[in-house]
């Protein structure tokens, strides 16, 4: 199934959560963090604003950092993505 986001939407294939402390502690599913981080897999084309066209900064493939409670997630054939706004994009990560 292929999404296309609408606007200046963005959808996010998110990292894994990491599955042990810094000190080799094994971490169950409800203690792991929310991941920030993700591979951008498609992206709108932008949103109208005073009257011009504002694009979408970042691109397919690129890795991105983002709100921790932003967006919305959704699962799409049994993977889950995170849909967030332009806005909710903090950084992209080189």
């Amino acid at each position: 199934m292929k999404v296309q986001p609408l606007f200046d939407n963005v959808l996010i294939e998110p990292t894994e959560a990491e599955e042990r402390t810094a000190s080799g502690i094994l971490l169950p599913d409800t203690a792991k963090e929310k991941p920030q981080t993700g591979k951008v897999v498609a992206v709108g084309e932008g949103k109208e604003k005073d009257g011009k066209m504002v694009p979408v900064v970042v691109k397919v493939g690129d890795v991105v950092l983002y709100k921790k409670w932003g967006g919305n997630e959704v699962k799409l054939e049994g993977k889950e993505y995170t849909l967030v706004s332009q806005e909710d994009i903090l950084g992209i990560v080189k």
